[in-house]
């Protein structure tokens, strides 16, 4: 592989037969779950941004609708089975090491389970928007800044 011009931008490239490596973005989904105005956020156990407190979210799997990843990272980080209301936004993200450069944000609405932090959660509750612990992620920010006060 060579570094070569291509188009707008520097891109790997084989010198032997010129197939282009194309860095394909890493997409997140979560969901933004709200009880008596207070958000659900986890504490995160791994990096990027370990120890503060996000959105329940994880990587889109190949295959796999965003909707569902959504449901699913709630589940598995929080015990807590929800569904998904609509479509908040979508967020560019600065690149990071290991993290999602495109996340989907979803609302849902609780529907059941036993919250207990599970899979890459440290730990997990709901938090009124006068005490929120640190928030890891410029989407994270964002979304929790939309919520009505």
């Amino acid at each position: 592989m060579v570094t070569r011009q291509m188009g707008d931008r520097p891109r790997r490239v084989c010198s032997t037969c010129d197939y282009v490596h194309y860095t394909d973005p890493k997409v997140g989904v979560g969901a933004l779950v709200t009880q008596d105005h207070r958000v659900l956020l986890v504490k995160r156990k791994m990096e990027p941004e370990r120890g503060k407190w996000s959105i329940p979210a994880g990587f889109l799997d190949h295959g796999e609708r965003p909707q569902e990843t959504a449901e699913r990272e709630v589940y598995e980080e929080t015990g807590l089975r929800v569904r998904i209301v609509k479509l908040v936004d979508v967020f560019a993200n600065s690149p990071q090491r290991g993290g999602a450069s495109i996340f989907i944000l979803y609302s849902a609405e609780l529907q059941g389970g036993e919250m207990i932090a599970g899979d890459d959660a440290s730990e997990v509750g709901f938090f009124g928007l006068d005490e929120l612990p640190e928030l890891a992620f410029a989407s994270t920010q964002a979304a929790i800044r939309s919520l009505p006060r």
